[in-house]
């Protein structure tokens, strides 16, 4: 507006360096829109890792915790079951 009202060179200069500065602006935000995106991609990534390794560490503590019931008979051939069979 500066620009036509005044129409000097000084006054066209500065309209088109603010012409400037909104496309750079824009050109900023769109860049930061296309971060938004990527960094909610790698935070929905990260969150189903957190899964997948909350799931594996359940089952490591189960593996390494004994069984809940003891064996009540040995597994494989003893000879002495026979002698108590008797």
């Amino acid at each position: 507006m500066a620009a036509s009202v005044l129409n000097t060179p000084r006054a066209i200069e500065v309209s088109v360096l603010i012409v400037r500065t909104f496309v750079k602006l824009r050109e900023i935000l769109s860049t930061h829109k296309d971060l938004k995106h990527k960094l909610k991609e790698l935070e929905n990534k990260i969150l189903s890792h957190d899964k997948t390794l909350h799931s594996l560490v359940i089952a490591i503590r189960r593996l390494m915790d004994p069984p809940s019931t003891p064996n009540k008979r040995p597994i494989g051939f003893h000879p002495w079951d026979d002698e108590k069979s008797k």
